[in-house]
């Protein structure tokens, strides 16, 4: 969840994700290319999973992304740096841009967490979805190219290194058992709203959602805060924040992207309820219809009489991974400020998923 504050914001590194830089830069030399120190760290600002750093030396700049420090209490599967790492370097020379990886190391002993380093793209980061000051013909452009990313990514073929990247069996059983753990384990205050949807959503998987042939790289939080924008184009340099990719039914991670048409302005930066044809934004059956012509992989119609299964999963999933940031607040190891302001969403989105399983 908006993992990266995307090269763009720093801070001094705060006193529980400190490391020892020195030790960094002695692991460094001879391993980043023409890397030479002195070096200096900063911390990006945001981050509620993975503590994402700048590491700065007198000719250019590397950004570092590490799992939380050594006592950080981990739920199962979270924090799957060598997962993005992976993925990422896969991805290279695909029509999906991503920063060039440059090394992991899951030796804890170096800096006391596992780390990768790669490299840093200077760009644009655009945190509500309305984009405000932008005319309506900048909008659609910005909108467009999203639609023609994610579909770029969803056709991406599962080979090579990205063939062991999933595992076997129903994407959504899996997904849905999955996060119905997850949400049991970091429960603060019971939601009854997921308890009904923990047996909702797996008795209610539609055909297409059951397709074994509709496989694909699913990014897992795909969104407009997690891609870099060229600083001037509206093109798309680099996309972020791969903690919950996996290989998976493209529907699954492309409704998700689509949330924010039902999402309302405010903490989740959704474009609920605004005027989309006056800001210039499509509306969400064009958006849908525009990523089937691109995938070519369905049919506009059928996806659509699935969708409130789609919406409310993926809502049910948000909510459990915002559970997860209650239980880290509740145990001081969430790593961003905005942290409690996220976790207080967990309840409201379940309550919007409830109602779309109840009108599916």
């Amino acid at each position: 969840m908006g993992d990266f504050d995307h090269f763009v914001g720093t801070r001094a590194v705060s006193g529980r994700h400190a490391f020892d830089v020195a030790a960094l830069e002695r692991w460094l030399i001879g391993r980043l290319p023409d890397f030479q120190g002195p070096l200096s760290v900063e911390m990006f600002k945001g981050g509620q999973s993975n503590p994402t750093y700048k590491l700065i030396t007198p000719d250019r700049s590397f950004v570092l992304r590490a799992k939380p420090g050594p006592a950080a209490d981990l739920l199962p599967s979270a924090h799957a740096i060598d997962r993005e790492f992976t993925v990422m370097r896969a991805l290279a020379g695909t029509d999906v841009p991503v920063p060039r990886m440059y090394e992991l190391c899951e030796d804890e002993s170096v800096i006391g967490r596992a780390f990768y380093v790669m490299e840093f793209m200077p760009g644009r980061v655009l945190w509500d979805q309305a984009l405000p000051g932008m005319s309506p013909q900048e909008r659609g452009a910005i909108y467009d190219e999203m639609n023609r990313v994610v579909a770029a990514l969803h056709s991406v073929p599962v080979t090579g290194a990205l063939e062991a990247y999933g595992r076997h069996g129903n994407y959504f059983e899996r997904q849905i058992a999955r996060w119905s753990r997850q949400y049991q384990a970091s429960i603060t205050q019971p939601i009854a709203e997921m308890d009904r949807l923990i047996e909702w959503l797996p008795a209610h998987i539609p055909a297409g959602a059951r397709d074994e042939g509709e496989k694909s790289i699913v990014h897992g939080d795909f969104r407009l805060d997690n891609l870099v924008f060229h600083p001037t184009e509206p093109r798309v340099i680099a996309v972020l924040d791969w903690e919950l990719s996996t290989i998976g039914h493209p529907l699954a991670d492309f409704s998700y992207h689509c949330m924010a048409w039902h999402i309302p302005p405010g903490a989740f930066r959704g474009i609920g309820g605004l005027d989309h044809a006056a800001l210039g934004i499509p509306d969400e059956q064009a958006y849908v219809r525009h990523y089937c012509e691109r995938t070519g992989r369905a049919d506009p119609d059928a996806v659509m009489a699935d969708w409130n299964f789609y919406l409310a999963y993926n809502l049910f999933r948000l909510a459990a991974i915002l559970q997860g940031i209650a239980k880290r607040v509740e145990a001081g190891t969430a790593s961003s400020a905005q942290a409690l302001s996220a976790a207080a969403g967990a309840a409201p989105l379940a309550r919007m998923a409830w109602d779309f399983a109840q009108r599916g």
